[in-house]
């Protein structure tokens, strides 16, 4: 949470899945109801390149106004009460994406770049010195940010930022 500069956007999908843990240990009451709001948060997201900004920020709004009403529900159990606590905490950062279409819901875009890395750590069993650990990571980073921009891989190794 303490590394994005300017906007930073929960990851719905990973916040889905703490809610789906609040109702399996008997939240049946705050978590069922902000699985579906976020649910409908994701819907909006998929529609939001047709949408006109006041269409987006109308949606922004009612969502908010729908977190603001969940909120006042009390939740069952010590897992619905500490998914409550976690999203009073962070809930500026649960429909940044909504405004922001270059913001994703989730993360999954950045879970799919770092698989290769995975991989590799796994097939080569791991790395025999931590150098070599920091090379490769810094070379990925370089070469998934230049794909991500349509950068050529050769002309962003050859950048000098």
């Amino acid at each position: 949470m303490g590394w994005a500069r300017k906007e930073h956007q929960v990851c719905l999908a990973h916040l889905l899945h703490d809610v789906q843990y609040a109702i399996d240990a008997g939240d049946n009451t705050f978590a069922p109801r902000l699985a579906s709001l976020l649910r409908e948060a994701c819907a909006i997201g998929r529609r939001r390149q047709r949408s006109a900004d006041a269409t987006l920020q109308s949606y922004a709004a009612r969502l908010e106004n729908k977190l603001n009403d969940l909120l006042r529900i009390a939740p069952q159990g010590g897992e619905g009460e500490k998914l409550q606590r976690m999203v009073k905490k962070f809930r500026q950062h649960f429909f940044v994406f909504v405004a922001n279409r270059n913001l994703p819901p989730t993360n999954n875009g950045s879970e799919q770049a770092i698989r290769p890395c995975v991989i590799f750590r796994k097939v080569t069993n791991c790395f025999r010195s931590e150098w070599g650990a920091k090379l490769y990571a810094d070379i990925r980073s370089v070469l998934e940010t230049a794909r991500r921009q349509s950068i050529k891989p050769l002309r962003a190794i050859r950048l000098d930022v």
